[in-house]
């Protein structure tokens, strides 16, 4: 369901209505910058995660295990030469 031109301008009209024309460019910087952080805090969990071995699941590795991983490793008794993520 797509908005007609008129309908866009409705709403953007309300918005300014409601806003007023100064507090606009506030309110999208402030749109801006909590999307980033939701983006930085997204990847930042997708990397925790790629870090985590699932029982059963294979992970992709890429390179040498972080020394995160080597230490947890360690920590639990499991011995780590040799051995990839």
């Amino acid at each position: 369901m797509a908005l007609a031109p008129l309908e866009i301008v409705l709403i953007v009209v309300v918005i300014i209505v409601l806003f007023g024309a100064s507090k606009i460019p506030e309110l999208a910087r402030s749109l801006g910058k909590a999307t980033g952080e939701f983006k930085k805090g997204k990847q930042e969990i997708d990397n925790e995660l790629s870090e985590i071995a699932l029982p059963g699941k294979e992970i992709k590795a890429h390179g040498n295990p972080s020394p995160k991983v080597i230490k947890m490793a360690q920590d639990l008794g499991i011995a780590t030469e040799g051995k990839k993520r």
